[in-house]
C-alpha cells in the first residue's frame, strides 16, 4: 500500500476553493480529487475518515539548521525532520553553517547521502559562500551562462552579517564576485557587518535582552538588504532575503519583490520571507522569557510586528520559514549577551500560523499559499506545494477545532523546548504524509506528543527545483 492512500471527507484546501471532498495518491502522485466525495476505495490503498479535519498540500520550510554535522547535542537530520513532519511540515531546505561548514559540493553530497539515511521527508540544502569559493559555488548550481540544477541543491547561502557560525561574506568586492559569476539562488542573511563592529562598543557591557535588538537595529537590517537588492539588480540574479524583522525592510522592499510565477524575466527575481516568531512575539515577550526568545536578526517591537502582517497580507513578502535553529537550554541559560542566537520552530510554525487564522489576522487559506505555494514557487520546486492532480502526495491533516497548550516536554527537537512554550494553538498535524505515505501521526493513542510511522531514510527524497538563469 505504499504511496496509495484514499483520504475521504476532508474540508480541502485547493488552489481556487476550499471545499468539502475526498482525494487519492496512486504510486505517491495525487491521482484524482472528487468535491463533495465520490471516491470509492481500492483494495490496494489505506483508507483514512477525514471527517472534521482541513486537508492541505504538506507544508515548506525553506530555512532551518538541523546542525548535521557536527552539533548532535542540538539537532541531526534525523531528529530535524522527525520533528518537522511533527509540524506538518514534508519538506524542508536547511542551511550550510555546519562544523564544518559546508561550502563546496563534496560537503553537499555528504549531507544529501546523510538526509537520505536519516530523513522521513523532502530534503534540499544549501550551499554556504565564502569570499574565496566562487568555483565551487559554480560546481553546485553553475554560471550566469549555464546554470544548473542538482535534486536537492536549492542555491547559495550569504551570510552578510557575523551570526552563528563561521561564514561571512560581508565585503562588496567579495559579494559582486558571488553574484556576477553564478547561477542559481542566492539567499541572505541581511545585516551590515561594519555597522553591527561600529555599534558594538555602545552595547557591549549591557546584560539586559533589550539591547540585543537595539545593537542589531533596524537600519543594520535594511543597509544590508538595500546592498543586496542592488547587487541582483544590477547582475540580474535571483536573490531570496531570508528572515525579514523590521519595518522599514519590509516598506522599503514593496514594488521590489514579487513571486517568480508573476514577474517579469527581464529584470533580477527578489522575494523574501518572515518568521512566525516576529509575526506573534514583540519587546514585551523578550522581556518575559529572555534569552529563549535571542535570534539573529532580532525579535523586534509591536510597530514591526505590525509592518510585517501589513506587508505580508500585501505580496511584499512572499513566504513563511521558521529560521529551526535550535541551542541547548544549558546554553540559553548564560544570559545576555553570552547564550546563543537561535530557537526551535518547525513543530510549532504551521500550528501558530493557523491560530492566527482562527483569531481573524489572517485565512487557512493565507497560510497554505505563505507555508507552501508560494515557497514551491520561490524555489521553482516541482510538484510541491499545492493540491491538485499530478502533484507530489506531500499532505498534512490538522485539526481546527482542538486546541492544545505547548509544552516543552513534548516537543520532538533534541535540545526539548519550545519558545512557544504556554501558548494555546489549534490546527496541530494529525496525520502528516510524505509521497502517500503516512510519517506521523497523532491520535488519542499516541497522545500529543504524536508518533512517527516510519522508520530513519523511510521516506523523502531530494526536491527537484528547476535551475535559474
Amino acid at each position: 500500500m505504499k504511496g496509495n492512500i484514499l483520504i475521504r471527507g476532508a474540508t480541502m484546501t485547493l488552489p481556487t476553493q476550499t471545499v468539502l471532498g475526498d482525494l487519492r495518491v496512486r504510486d505517491g502522485i495525487i491521482h484524482s480529487i472528487a468535491v463533495e466525495g465520490t471516491l470509492e476505495p481500492l483494495e490496494d490503498e489505506l483508507f483514512i475518515d477525514a471527517e472534521g479535519l482541513h486537508l492541505m498540500p504538506g507544508m515548506i520550510d525553506p530555512q532551518c539548521h538541523f546542525r548535521d554535522p557536527g552539533q548532535p547535542e542540538k539537532e541531526d537530520l534525523g531528529s530535524g525532520s522527525a520533528a518537522a513532519v511533527s509540524g506538518g511540515i514534508t519538506s524542508f531546505l536547511d542551511m550550510p553553517n555546519n562544523k564544518p561548514s559546508i561550502t563546496n559540493l563534496a560537503g553537499m553530497q555528504m549531507k544529501l547521502d546523510t538526509a537520505a539515511a536519516k530523513c522521513v521527508n523532502n530534503y534540499g540544502f544549501f550551499i554556504g559562500a565564502t569570499p574565496t569559493n566562487v568555483t565551487d559555488l559554480q560546481e553546485a548550481v553553475g554560471t550566469p551562462e549555464e546554470a544548473i540544477s542538482i535534486p536537492g541543491i536549492c542555491g547559495i547561502k550569504v551570510f552578510m552579517g557575523s551570526s552563528t557560525g563561521t561564514l561571512l561574506v560581508n565585503e562588496r568586492e567579495a559579494l559582486n564576485e558571488i553574484f556576477s559569476k553564478t547561477g542559481g539562488l542566492i539567499a541572505v542573511h541581511a545585516e551590515d557587518e561594519k555597522r553591527l563592529i561600529e555599534r558594538y562598543e555602545t552595547y557591549k557591557s549591557r546584560t539586559d535582552m533589550a539591547a540585543h535588538a537595539q545593537w542589531r537595529d533596524d537600519v543594520t537590517a535594511l543597509l544590508a538588504t538595500q546592498l543586496a537588492v542592488e547587487l541582483a539588480q544590477e547582475h540580474g540574479h535571483r536573490l531570496h532575503v531570508l528572515h525579514l524583522t523590521s519595518g522599514i525592510e519590509a516598506e522599503w522592499l514593496n514594488g521590489i519583490t514579487s513571486l517568480p510565477s508573476q514577474s517579469d524575466d527581464d529584470k533580477a527575481i527578489i522575494t523574501t520571507e518572515t518568521l512566525p516568531q516576529h509575526l506573534t512575539f514583540d519587546e514585551t515577550d523578550v522581556e518575559r522569557e529572555g534569552t529563549r526568545l535571542k535570534m539573529n536578526p532580532p525579535i523586534r517591537y509591536a510597530k514591526d510586528k505590525e509592518q510585517l502582517w501589513d506587508e505580508l497580507k500585501a505580496g511584499t513578502i512572499q513566504c513563511i520559514a521558521t529560521d529551526h535553529a535550535p541551542h541547548t537550554l544549558d546554553a540559553k541559560a548564560l544570559g545576555f549577551p553570552d547564550a546563543p542566537s537561535g530557537m526551535p520552530g518547525v513543530e510549532t510554525s504551521l500550528a501558530v500560523m493557523l491560530t492566527h487564522a482562527k483569531d481573524g489576522q489572517c485565512s487557512i487559506e493565507d497560510v497554505v499559499q505563505w507555508m507552501s505555494t508560494n515557497v514551491a514557487d520561490c524555489y521553482n520546486m516541482v510538484g510541491k506545494g499545492r493540491l491538485e492532480e499530478g502533484a507530489d502526495g506531500d499532505l498534512v491533516l490538522v485539526d481546527m477545532n482542538k486546541e492544545v497548550v505547548v509544552d516543552d516536554e513534548l516537543t520532538w527537537t533534541r535540545v526539548g523546548w519550545s519558545p512557544f512554550r504556554g501558548r494555546p494553538l489549534v490546527g496541530w498535524a494529525q496525520i502528516t504524509i510524505v509521497a502517500g505515505t503516512p510519517v506521523f501521526e497523532r491520535t488519542e493513542e499516541t497522545g500529543q506528543k504524536g508518533a512517527l510511522l516510519v522508520e530513519a531514510g523511510g521516506a523523502g527524497t531530494p526536491i527537484v527545483m528547476t535551475p535559474w538563469r
